[in-house]
Formats: C-alpha cells, structure tokens, sequence
C-alpha cells in the first residue's frame, strides 16, 4: 500500500449565519493522499472543495476533525506553527497565477527562494525548476511575454522552488484551454513521479479524472465518491 503523506479525518466546516442555522461547507468529510502521487478533488462550484483544500492545506480550521501532515496533526498547531508549516512543507498554485509583472520568469522563482530563506544557490535552484516545467529557455522572459500557459507553468516553478513534502493546486486549469490544461496535469504527474511531490488538485473538469492516482468527488460538502 502506498504511504500517506496527508490525511483529513471527520472534517465539518460550518460558517455562523446571522439569525439562522450555521452554514456547513463540508460535512464529516475522510480522505487521504498517498505520498509522491497525485490526488484530484472534484466537484461543481459551490462542492466545498476550495473549502476542503483550504483545510487541508493550513490555510484555515476546520469546525471538527482533525488533519495530519505525515505524523504531525496540523490541528493540533498553534498559528504560527502552521505559517512555519505552510513557509517549509506547503506550495500552493492557483488559478490565478499572480505573478509579479516587472520580474522574468527566474526572478519570480528567486523572489520567492529569497521569501523562504533559502540557503543554497538561487539562481540555480530557479533554473532547475523552470527547466522541470519545460521552461528553462524562457528564463529571461517577462510575465507579458508568455502564454497562459506558460505563466501557469512558472507559478508551478515557483511554487515547488523550496521542495515542498505537498503541492496544493485549486482549479489550475480553470482559466485554459483543454489542451494547454492537460499540458499542466501532464507536469503535475511528471513531478510526482521525478521528485516524489505529493500534489493535491481542485477541479470541475470531469476529462481530467482518469490521470490522478486517488480521486474524491463533493458534493454539497460530502464525498460521494472515492477512486
């Protein structure tokens, strides 16, 4: 059996309502990602699985349940202890990209070497990470000057830059075509199987269900499937 790097257990997300009954994003919600693989979370707008990713990834707390990182329940953690988490252990992709306009595509990976104290060669590393995501001849290019796609594929650079243990991925595709989409699953799996990263994607797209390793599918908060 495959290694768990990530395991949520029994989580509820409920958001107070004025004068009403809390709202439950996720309801009991168990599910885990194996180690080096990659895990698909799939559901329509308004699933909970942005909600559920946000958990998972430290980013906010659940109502109950608990979540663990390898041996370490996040839960458990202080804030600060889970910044320190989210700084070492954690990347994140989003659909927006976000990246910062007057940098090349390396100086947006440096910058972000630089944010997490990275202590070996910068250049080096943003280099190796670029020419990972196919990118590495397009170094010295401006955000502008890139397709869609390939600013997707930076940020995915960027975000694996410090060698995270987890990748965190919400609607990556959203914003591309299928083709181009693909190409970005297509990296995803590429890195899993290269650099043993545990990646954990969003997505609606049902064409992209047949290439992660473990799939959940949500609806109104609850998985009602698991492949």
């Amino acid at each position: 059996m495959d290694e768990i790097m990530l395991k949520a257990e029994n989580i509820v997300r409920a958001f107070p309502m004025a004068g009403r009954e809390p709202f439950y994003a996720l309801k009991n919600v168990s599910l885990y990602a194996p180690s080096g693989k990659l895990t698909l979370l799939k559901g329509r707008s308004g699933s909970g699985k942005t909600t559920l990713l946000n958990i998972l990834s430290a980013l906010d707390m659940p109502t109950e349940g608990q979540v663990f990182l390898g041996d370490k329940e996040l839960t458990r953690l202080s804030e600060h202890s889970r910044a320190l988490v989210r700084r070492s252990e954690i990347g994140y992709v989003f659909q927006s990209v976000a990246l910062i306009p007057m940098m090349t595509a390396q100086e947006n990976v440096e910058f972000t070497l630089r944010l997490n104290r990275y202590k070996g060669n910068r250049r080096q590393r943003a280099l190796e990470c670029l020419r990972l995501v196919g990118l590495e001849k397009r170094a010295g290019h401006m955000p502008q000057e890139m397709s869609g796609g390939e600013q997707q594929r930076v940020a995915i650079a960027r975000a694996i830059a410090h060698n995270p243990k987890v990748l965190f991925a919400d609607e990556p595709t959203g914003a591309l075509d299928t083709n181009t989409g693909l190409q970005v699953v297509k990296i995803f799996k590429d890195l899993c199987a290269s650099q043993g990263i545990t990646i954990v994607m969003t997505t609606h797209d049902t064409g992209l269900m047949s290439i992660g390793d473990r799939v959940y599918e949500l609806e109104d908060g609850e998985v009602i499937h698991a492949q």
